[in-house]
């Protein structure tokens, strides 16, 4: 059974390398694929051939799996040829070293090999998975893929997914790069100012609810949290916001963080973290914390 033929001009390690990887998942499902190779006039045909019929589903796996492939060809065509451009022309005020960041973050996005799952990843996996759609479609609709007309003529309708991509890799760089300009700016006034308290606790307990004492155990919260009184009624002004004008306003000078694990929210414990740097040390096991583990077995 044919299942597919594949078409590309010179040596393309990648389409067979790819290919191979695709025999070898189906060999795991006991399914033998095999290949031939002819070469006319420096153009590869490679015949793809399956030694059995195949059902619906697993012919489908198997166009995934070449639409794949097909993914990679487009994207590093796309990366070599359109990104600087596209790049230079959308966002013109970048300069040249955030453009050869972005660059990288977005081939990482292209590939979905980002590290850090979050609500950008997901939108770049789904615009991946759009465009791999889109590539399974042309497959089924003819069983051979010429590899430079596919380059040269399809490409453009799958660049709009392309450069959305980019263009989320784009906006989280800008809110990562104007978060690290408020960081600095709050360690730098953490640094020119006198510390007006020495060593604070601040406790996180099971509800993930804040408290701070003093270094000898005594609850300083409404005392710290009277000043922000202002702060305290506005509806933009969330718990988190509080707790670091507080921890910013009297730059302790030892911060210990009790039952971290406790916290809802890591950017708070990410951004205590940058501020004040040496001065925070967490715990997890004195009598504080102890008591607040064991109260998790009464509830």
């Amino acid at each position: 059974m044919l299942l597919l033929t594949v078409v590309y001009n010179d040596d393309r390690e990648d389409i067979i390398d790819g290919i191979n990887k695709v025999r070898e998942y189906f060999r795991y499902k006991n399914i033998n694929i095999g290949i031939s190779e002819s070469i006319d006039s420096n153009t590869h045909f490679v015949k793809i051939y399956c030694d059995e019929e195949i059902s619906p589903k697993l012919l489908n796996v198997f166009n995934i799996h070449m639409a794949n492939i097909l993914y990679n060809v487009v994207i590093e065509e796309f990366y070599k040829k359109d990104i600087l451009g596209f790049l230079s022309d959308t966002y013109f005020f970048l300069k040249f070293d955030e453009i050869k960041d972005i660059k990288q973050s977005s081939l990482d996005a292209l590939r979905g090999e980002e590290r850090v799952i979050d609500e950008n990843s997901i939108y770049c996996m789904n615009k991946k998975n759009a465009v791999i759609d889109k590539i399974v479609e042309c497959i089924n609709e003819n069983k051979e893929i010429n590899i430079n007309g596919f380059i040269t003529f399809r490409t453009k309708e799958l660049k709009e997914d392309l450069e959305s991509i980019i263009d989320k890799v784009v906006e989280k760089y800008m809110v990562d790069k104007e978060y690290n300009e408020f960081i600095k700016l709050l360690k730098y006034f953490v640094e020119v100012q006198e510390s007006k308290i020495g060593k604070i606790n601040l406790i996180i307990d099971n509800s993930g609810e804040y408290s701070v004492q003093d270094e000898d155990g005594n609850d300083i919260t409404l005392k710290l949290f009277s000043d922000l009184s202002d702060l305290r009624y506005k509806e933009s002004t969330n718990m988190e916001d509080m707790l670091i004008s507080v921890l910013i306003t009297n730059s302790p000078e030892k911060i210990t963080i009790h039952c971290v694990e406790n916290c809802k929210n890591n950017e708070l414990i990410d951004t205590i973290e940058k501020v004040f740097t040496d001065r925070v040390n967490f715990c997890n096991d004195c009598k504080v914390c102890k008591k607040i583990k064991s109260s998790i077995h009464r509830v």
